[in-house]
């Protein structure tokens, strides 16, 4: 229930502008974003490659009205790929894309969307980095897809993101699980029918834990976006069961997450991606991220309360 209100939340211009006026909002929001602008997200990788841990940047950006917002969000990533070249970073960073972002959800977004990512693809590739699309609402998941597919014969290091809680997931792991894919299996942040996706707790973990096997089966390349305690350590024992080596596969989790988690899987050997959001418009990210977690909520609140 209080997830739900959350991520209502996150849709609510009025709350977005009462939380953005809170004295105490930004360092709280700091935890999460890695800044609004990019010199401070390329601060952000660098400390993460300083212990062994690589990043996924994504420029915050969704929810535009017009093509001209699509171009600037483009533009945005194109200026990220060239600064990673610059520092020197694109060996330890790639970049993750929402294509509402890019204008999926605009009159004849699919294409649009389609030749804004395929030029931020050219641009990573030639840095020796990659992109990963978000997924987002299940509305978008055929597009996402498609647009994945066509990507994939010129960018076949393309990434894209699945979520456990859908109820067609399992089938589309099952096709995307072949040579050279590469997959971050997450749980799900958007507020989705019983129609199209499990609801309990119980029934999204075994959803994940289905997909996670599969993909680890396979011969692409798992991308485990989890926090949860027992399902990284499920995913050890799996990658153990299938002879995985450790370059063959990743773990993911949130910038301000569990960094201990992130140090100590590091540490071990493992590798390690941290997704490190950047940008203005940084509410809608953070609202599903306090929805996800109520310890993340609890965090929040007692900000109002107590100077750090």
């Amino acid at each position: 229930m209080l997830g739900a209100v959350l991520l209502a939340a996150s849709r609510s211009d009025r709350i977005r502008r009462l939380v953005g006026r809170a004295p105490m909002t930004r360092p709280v929001v700091d935890r999460f974003v890695a800044g609004d602008a990019l010199p401070e997200a390329l601060v952000a990788v660098r400390a993460l490659a300083a212990h062994g841990i690589d990043a996924t940047l994504d420029h915050l950006g969704e929810d535009i009205t017009e093509v001209a917002q699509a171009h600037r969000n483009r533009d945005a990533y194109l200026a990220l790929l060239d600064a990673l070249s610059r520092e020197g970073l694109g060996g330890r960073a790639e970049v993750s894309v929402k294509l509402s972002a890019f204008g999926q959800g605009l009159p004849g977004g699919h294409d649009l969307a389609l030749a804004g990512v395929r030029r931020v693809c050219e641009a990573a590739e030639a840095i020796g980095t990659t992109v990963t699309l978000d997924m987002e609402d299940h509305t978008t998941v055929d597009s996402t897809l498609a647009i994945l597919a066509e990507l994939r014969r010129d960018f076949p290091r393309t990434g894209v993101a699945v979520q456990a809680y859908l109820l067609r997931t399992e089938e589309d792991v099952r096709a995307l699980a072949v040579k050279g894919s590469r997959v971050r299996l997450v749980k799900g942040a958007y507020k989705e029918p019983s129609s199209v996706a499990y609801q309990s707790r119980r029934d999204i973990d075994l959803a994940y834990v289905r997909c996670l096997r599969t993909l680890m089966a396979g011969d692409g390349y798992p991308m485990i976006g989890s926090h949860d305690p027992r399902l990284v350590e499920i995913a050890v024992r799996l990658a153990e069961r299938y002879g995985r080596a450790p370059d063959s596969y990743e773990f993911q989790m949130l910038y301000g997450i569990r960094d201990a988690e992130q140090h100590r899987l590091a540490a071990e050997g493992r590798r390690v991606r941290a997704y490190v959001p950047y940008g203005a418009d940084w509410y809608g990210y953070f609202m599903r991220r306090l929805a996800e977690r109520p310890a993340n909520l609890v965090f929040f609140l007692r900000s109002f309360t107590t100077r750090s």
